[in-house]
């Protein structure tokens, strides 16, 4: 599911593009997600899941219950 090292969690989406990056919760338009960002700015969604608060995303991030998103080989 998630690739974990020194109890970080780094984000797959992010690591497929080259970036070892914590997992993290954010905001967007559709809700709070778990996702990355670098140099401040967003990087890569990892979840699938959009959550209604702030609160409901780090708890899905605390006990790793959020789906790790896909990438499609196009």
């Amino acid at each position: 599911m998630k690739y974990e090292t020194s109890r970080r969690l780094i984000g797959q989406v992010a690591y497929a593009y080259g970036a070892c990056l914590k997992v993290e919760v954010l905001q967007s338009a559709e809700g709070f997600y778990i996702g990355t960002r670098e140099d401040g700015l967003p990087f890569s969604r990892e979840s699938v899941e959009f959550y209604p608060s702030c609160a409901a995303a780090q708890r899905a991030l605390r006990r790793r219950t959020w789906t790790q998103r896909l990438l499609v080989a196009a």
